[in-house]
């Protein structure tokens, strides 16, 4: 007999949107002829990641991966539709309106992919992107991501444990902290010919939040291959913190002793904190925290829900805090 304990961090039959809205994970594959679950090995990875992403707004799906492990995580959650998921997001680079990086991502060229890995480590150079995941098995994870702008989706990803990642590389007793850099090539991205970030973007985590087992590297989304729009060709998902901390289209990582300068809080360190951990009880200072707009959502009658701690991941992550103030901003 299978005893399930619930954790905070499972969704509530209050908090989702009535089914007839959704598409869940099982119809989506079904209806879209999408990727075959279940354990095995993952030859087909790089195979999907050399196709590239063919992805255009006209087009339902990139290449589907065919062996994908299924996970607990949100297991009882409900997705967004795909195309929320893929029309409503924050990539700078392609643009500031929600739907531009869907219309000017179209032609980005994902494939070949290489990360460079440098600082504090045993085991740094370039490496192919599918070298880097060929020895994981990929997971299906669905969790829910919270924008500071106070809306929120359920997206099922498709990736690999980041910690796993990241312990290929041995990182040395000096590594503190993570660096991520976005690629930067204003000729594919055209947001970043303006002058309203410091190019590249850039984000970094402290070593046990990225060894932490909720942190993703992901390569997917929905059973199949990023779409450009949503960070391709990988990115990654930190569902307990703020959306902007999953930094995209990852170009390099690097293992520091010290904190790093990350972009938002570079550009605005009053606004955002370099842990951005999302908090009900700490209000942006221009709008509050302490609710959220979980998409789809109607004008008339918006799905307006309660935020919680760690964006309901507190059982998980909340000993990785256990020394800071909370009700401060970070």
């Amino acid at each position: 007999m299978l005893i399930r304990v619930k954790k905070a961090s499972d969704c509530s039959e209050s908090e989702v949107i009535d089914e007839s809205v959704y598409l869940n994970r099982r119809q989506f594959m079904k209806v879209t002829g999408g990727a075959v679950l279940g354990a095995g090995t993952i030859g087909s990875v790089s195979a999907a990641l050399q196709g590239g992403n063919p992805l255009v707004p006209s087009s339902s799906l990139a290449p589907a991966f065919q062996n994908i492990i299924e996970t607990p995580y949100g297991a009882d959650e409900k997705a967004a539709p795909f195309d929320v998921a893929t029309s409503y997001n924050n990539f700078y680079e392609f643009g500031y309106g929600k739907n531009d990086p869907k219309e000017r991502a179209t032609q980005f060229q994902t494939s070949p992919w290489t990360i460079t890995v440098e600082g504090e480590a045993e085991k740094t150079g370039v490496f192919n992107l599918e070298d880097i995941i060929k020895e994981s098995m990929l997971e299906e994870r669905i969790y829910r991501l919270r924008c500071v702008e106070a809306w929120s989706m359920v997206i099922p990803w498709v990736g690999v444990s980041l910690g796993d990642v990241l312990k290929r590389f041995a990182p040395t007793s000096k590594a503190k902290y993570v660096y991520f850099e976005t690629l930067y090539d204003p000729k594919q991205m055209p947001g970043q010919n303006g002058n309203g970030l410091d190019w590249p973007y850039r984000e970094g985590l402290r070593i046990d939040e990225a060894m932490n087992p909720l942190a993703l590297l992901a390569v997917g989304m929905y059973g199949s291959v990023l779409p450009n729009q949503n960070g391709a060709p990988v990115r990654l998902v930190l569902p307990w913190k703020y959306g902007f901390k999953s930094i995209k289209s990852i170009v390099k990582i690097r293992f520091v002793e010290t904190m790093p300068e990350t972009t938002w809080s570079m550009l605005a360190p009053s606004e955002y904190g370099f842990y951005a951990n999302v908090n009900p009880n700490v209000d942006h200072p221009r709008w509050t925290q302490k609710q959220e707009r979980r998409l789809p959502s109607g004008v008339l009658f918006p799905n307006v829900i309660e935020t919680k701690m760690f964006n309901g991941y507190e059982d998980e992550v909340a000993s990785l805090y256990s020394s800071m103030d909370l009700s401060r901003f970070y």
